[in-house]
């Protein structure tokens, strides 16, 4: 009901102004234009994960090759392959505690395993990169403060210090990171954005900001990206919610990240990192980051 009754009020702020829901730090209504996938796009590249495991033909975990360059140690949790699940029709990245670590190649990495957070990542690299066209997911979100879920872009342009973004962006298609506020209703939204010019000093990014999901930590929402040669296009269940292109389009090929990390750093979680709040996860509990699709379309 509190989600529902703040929707009414952005959408009456909205109304009023477009940028109030950003002045009080409110997330906002998708209304954008209508995605139209059918009339726009083909289909060229899909994972409906029917197996019983991940298709390694189509993705890497963290400890499948280490051309991925990413150690065992994720901010303030590590990536395991064991924390990655295909079942029921669903890719399953789960997320716990253990008082025991984990085993597991760590490929030269001077980073051990050890205890702590636990959840995981794939991603398309060595196996498929793509360029231009429209890329989406459809998920349900995992239920804890102090983590967060996404579905993003990479390639290694984004590390070059050269004052642009079009040799390669991050681009962030949605993060999950606000699971602190669903008691008011304002948690039910994913934040968009991109980053490039490496992480350190010359870092640049920008954001569209947060939008509502509909209940996403219980029900499926589709989570999507239009990326031509002047834009990227962010829409929310086929709306659109957004438009970024600072720095210049990435114009090179890129690769798909399903993704969960934990806020904090060098492997230890503590208090919040961009307002997930703590960690509420406790040692015993799961939360599962639910996708049941990944799809890429080329504009026709």
């Amino acid at each position: 009901m509190a989600a529902k009754i703040l929707r009414v009020f952005v959408a009456f702020l909205m109304l009023l102004s477009p940028t109030l829901p950003d002045l009080l730090d409110l997330p906002k209504i998708a209304k954008g234009q209508e995605l139209k996938l059918e009339e726009r796009f083909e289909l060229i590249w899909e994972d409906e994960f029917e197996g019983e495991e991940l298709d390694k033909t189509k993705w890497n975990d963290n400890q499948s090759v280490d051309t991925l360059h990413w150690g065992p140690i994720r901010k303030g949790g590590y990536w395991h392959k064991d924390m990655i699940d295909v079942r029921d029709g669903n890719l399953v990245i789960s997320t716990q505690y253990k008082s025991e670590p984990l085993e597991g190649e760590t490929f030269g990495s001077p980073d051990k395993y050890g205890v702590g957070y636990y959840t995981g990542m794939i991603a398309t690299q060595g196996k498929a990169d793509f360029l231009y066209g429209y890329y989406e997911c459809r998920a349900i979100l995992p239920k804890s403060t102090g983590m967060w879920s996404a579905f993003w872009m990479m390639n290694g342009g984004v590390y070059n210090q050269d004052g642009s973004g079009q040799d390669g962006t991050e681009v962030d298609i949605f993060e999950s990171m606000y699971y602190k506020d669903e008691w008011w209703g304002a948690g039910d939204c994913v934040i968009s954005g991109i980053h490039f010019d490496g992480y350190d000093g010359m870092h640049q990014g920008d954001s569209i900001g947060r939008f509502f999901a509909n209940n996403p930590y219980e029900e499926y929402n589709t989570y999507g990206l239009e990326w031509t040669p002047e834009e990227y296009i962010f829409y929310i269940n086929g709306q659109e919610t957004g438009r970024l292109n600072k720095g210049g389009v990435s114009q090179n090929p890129e690769y798909l990240i399903l993704s969960c990390e934990i806020a904090g750093q060098d492997g230890v979680a503590y208090a919040d990192r961009h307002g997930t709040g703590p960690i509420s996860l406790k040692e015993g509990e799961t939360a599962e980051f639910i996708v049941d699709y990944v799809r890429v379309y080329e504009h026709k």
